[in-house]
C-alpha cells in the first residue's frame, strides 16, 4: 500500500476534531441522561459498524474474527468499556478541557507501561519525558492547593486504562492480524453494556433521539477516519498532530459549555504535550540509531 504522509496528517486532523465533537456529544447527552445508557446506545451503534465491515470481509467470518488472544482481547474491551465510561462521567464532573488536559498524559503511559508488558527497552530519555509528563500532570491538579477534587483523577484513571489497552493491542497484533483486535473490543463492550445500560434505561425524548443517533454515527465516523489514517501514513509521522484534539476539546468547551480555561490548565497541558512530543522525537531517533549506539 503507497504511503502519503500529507493524506495521513489531513486524515489525523480530521479523525481528532471529530473524536472532539464526539466528546462534547458525549457531555452534553451524559448531562441530561445516565452515563450508563449513553454509552450502551453507542457500543449499539459501533457494534453494528464492525459487524457490517465482518460480513464484507473475503476471508470469511469465522477466520476474521479468530483469535488465539481471546482472553487478552476480553481484558481490552473490559477496559475500554471503563475508561471510556469513566472520561464521560468526568465531562460532567470538572468539563471536557479539564478531562483532556489530564488525559494528554495517556502516550507517556504507553511508554511507561510497554516495558515492563512488552518487554521494549526504555531509554533514560524516554523515562525523563514521562517524569516530565507527570509534572504537567501535578500542575494541572495542583494537589493541596486547596481547590483540588477527587474527580480531577477520573481522566487519569481513564488514561491509565486506555495506555493499557493500548499496549495489549499492540501484544495481541504482534503476531496475529489486527481485525480481531478491532472488532471484539465493541462486540464484547457491547454485550457488557447493554445489561447495565438497560437497567439504567431513561426515558429519551424526540429530539434526544437524534442527538444519541448523531453520536453513534460520529463515534463509527471516528474509528473509520482513524483506521483510514494509519493506512495512508506511518503512526509516527502523524501522531503528533493528534494533539490538536485538545485544541478542539478546549474550543468546544468554551464555545458550548461556558468552561473556563485556568492559566495552571494551559501550562500543566503544555508540559505533558511537550513530554509526548519528545517521546515520539526520540523513538524515531532510536529507530535511525545503529543498535550499538550508546545510550540508545
Amino acid at each position: 500500500m503507497n504511503r502519503d504522509p500529507r493524506r495521513g496528517i489531513l486524515l489525523m486532523i480530521a479523525t481528532v476534531f471529530v473524536f472532539a465533537c464526539q466528546d462534547g456529544f458525549s457531555r452534553l447527552l451524559a448531562d441530561n441522561y445516565n452515563t450508563l445508557m449513553v454509552v450502551m446506545i453507542r457500543y449499539w451503534v459501533f457494534a453494528v459498524f464492525v459487524l457490517i465491515l465482518l460480513l464484507r470481509r473475503r476471508d470469511g467470518i469465522r477466520a476474521a474474527v479468530h483469535s488465539r488472544h481471546m482472553p487478552a482481547h476480553a481484558l481490552r474491551s473490559v477496559l475500554l468499556v471503563a475508561e471510556i465510561c469513566v472520561m464521560v462521567w468526568a465531562y460532567t464532573l470538572i468539563g471536557l478541557i479539564a478531562s483532556h488536559a489530564v488525559f494528554a498524559v495517556c502516550p507517556l503511559l504507553v511508554v511507561a507501561l510497554s516495558g515492563p508488558l512488552l518487554g521494549e527497552r526504555i531509554s533514560w530519555r524516554r523515562w525523563g519525558a514521562v517524569a516530565l509528563g507527570c509534572i504537567g500532570v501535578l500542575i494541572i491538579l495542583r494537589p493541596g492547593a486547596g481547590v483540588f477534587s477527587w474527580y480531577a483523577l477520573l481522566p487519569l484513571a481513564s488514561a491509565f486504562m486506555f495506555g493499557l489497552y493500548s499496549v495489549l493491542t499492540r501484544l495481541v497484533t504482534r503476531d496475529e492480524p489486527s481485525f480481531p483486535a478491532f472488532f471484539w473490543p465493541p462486540i464484547i463492550g457491547a454485550a457488557l453494556m447493554t445489561p447495565v445500560g438497560l437497567l439504567h434505561w431513561q426515558a429519551v425524548t424526540p429530539r434526544d433521539w437524534g442527538l444519541l443517533l448523531v453520536y453513534g454515527l460520529l463515534s463509527v465516523l471516528s474509528n473509520w477516519l482513524m483506521q483510514k489514517t494509519y493506512e495512508s501514513a506511518e503512526a509516527s509521522s502523524v501522531q503528533p498532530f493528534a494533539y490538536l484534539q485538545i485544541v478542539f476539546v478546549t474550543g468546544i468547551g468554551l464555545t458550548f459549555f461556558h468552561e473556563s480555561l485556568a492559566l495552571q490548565m494551559v501550562i500543566g497541558a503544555a508540559v505533558v504535550i511537550a513530554a509526548g512530543l519528545y517521546t515520539l522525537y526520540l523513538a524515531r531517533a532510536e529507530t535511525r540509531t545503529p543498535p550499538e549506539s550508546p545510550l540508545a
